[in-house]
């Protein structure tokens, strides 16, 4: 075997989700494994690169992990030939200005979403990527989860018949941060800065529905600011500028509708913080981050509705559990490597800038349509 080291720029691993999922359970896990095989005789390991403004916490970090490779300046770390690959998991704000310099710098760009805070600048990224000739993706976590994954094989099955309907509830209570720590930055929480669920979440919610059911054709939303004030990290009140809950209603090439809540303020009583409720003419299933229960037509009960009497049937019992049929890995270490493989072997993959302009085109009119109520056409983009 051959060992070829691949150098990435991490920039944003002293955040939550920069640190546990893309650096710890991502890149770290491939080290643990011995690297990753790229099924030719070589094995690729990476050697990242902490980038970021706070030099004690990359350093704290680093030392934890047994890394060397700090720094504070993102323009000489561009400059580095030996550096690859730019990964970005910065605030929304900063990540533009950042990947574009990636970019021009001949750097491939692999980054969390949303790419730009609007869809002129997303779509800038992706003709510059093109142009300058790098690799780029954009991370679509979700649809490698094993609830999704399961959810996939049974579209591709043909399971569902005709696809009616797609229902999901995403969200939790995020704390205020006065008389409990917030589980989210306060950033998440202000317009300024890039915050607003929207903007977070109608981009995952455009490939989930994209990649499973059918490009979204229309958009339909009512965003939200249920909680006006919250308090920072520094146990500071400040005013909730941007919006915290979003419903939407979104049309689908081919017919399907889907229906979307997503929301920082709103107590969980489902099994998991995420779940997808599919109807179809054969059958129906409900999926989460890891589990999903199927209910076939042939095995569907005869509900009959009267409000007089207790229930005498406990639905949930009346589903089929999916099996899992094959391990699944952790969803952000499985985009990971296959951007690898594309960045060094030429492996097929799809999830690039151009499909992040999508997510951000997405939140950009869900925005639009709550601030005019009314329904949005949403055409396609090219580059």
């Amino acid at each position: 075997m051959t060992r070829k080291t691949v150098r990435i720029a991490m920039n944003g691993v002293t955040g939550r989700m920069g640190y546990r999922q893309h650096l710890v359970r991502s890149i770290l896990a491939l080290r643990e494994q011995g690297g990753l095989d790229l099924g030719d005789g070589t094995v690729l390991w990476p050697e990242p690169v902490l980038l970021g403004r706070r030099e004690h916490a990359l350093r704290e970090i680093a030392e934890r992990h047994g890394l060397d490779q700090v720094s504070t300046d993102v323009d000489a770390v561009l400059a580095d030939p030996s550096v690859d690959i730019y990964f970005d998991a910065q605030v929304t704000s900063a990540r533009e200005e950042a990947l574009t310099k990636a970019i021009a710098a001949g750097k491939h760009v692999y980054t969390e979403k949303p790419t730009a805070t609007g869809l002129d600048g997303a779509l800038a990224l992706a003709r510059l990527a093109h142009d300058k000739g790098v690799k780029h993706g954009v991370v679509q976590d979700k649809i490698f989860l094993p609830g999704l994954r399961k959810l996939k094989r049974l579209v591709d099955g043909g399971f569902f018949g005709r696809i009616l309907s797609v229902r999901g509830e995403f969200g939790y209570w995020v704390f205020e941060g006065d008389w409990q720590p917030a589980q989210r930055p306060s950033w998440n929480y202000r317009a300024e800065d890039g915050g607003g669920i929207v903007l977070d979440m109608f981009p995952h919610w455009d490939y989930v529905l994209h990649e499973l059911f059918g490009r979204v054709t229309s958009v339909q939303a009512l965003a939200a600011t249920h909680i006006p004030q919250r308090w920072d990290e520094n146990g500071k009140p400040y005013d909730a500028t941007a919006d915290d809950a979003a419903y939407g209603v979104f049309e689908l090439e081919g017919g399907a509708v889907a229906q979307i809540n997503s929301s920082w303020a709103v107590r969980v009583h489902r099994d998991e913080l995420v779940e997808f409720q599919v109807d179809g003419t054969e059958g129906s299933a409900v999926a989460g981050l890891r589990g999903c229960r199927v209910q076939h037509r042939g095995a569907t009960p005869k509900p009959v509705w009267n409000p007089d009497v207790p229930a005498t049937e406990v639905f949930r019992d009346q589903w089929q559990e999916v099996p899992d049929n094959a391990e699944f890995d952790n969803g952000f270490k499985a985009q990971w490597e296959l951007f690898l493989k594309h960045v060094h072997a030429d492996a097929p993959y799809h999830w690039d800038l151009l499909a992040g302009a999508r997510g951000v085109q997405l939140a950009e009119l869900g925005l639009k349509s709550s601030a005019e109520g009314r329904r949005i056409d949403v055409p396609e983009i090219s580059l």
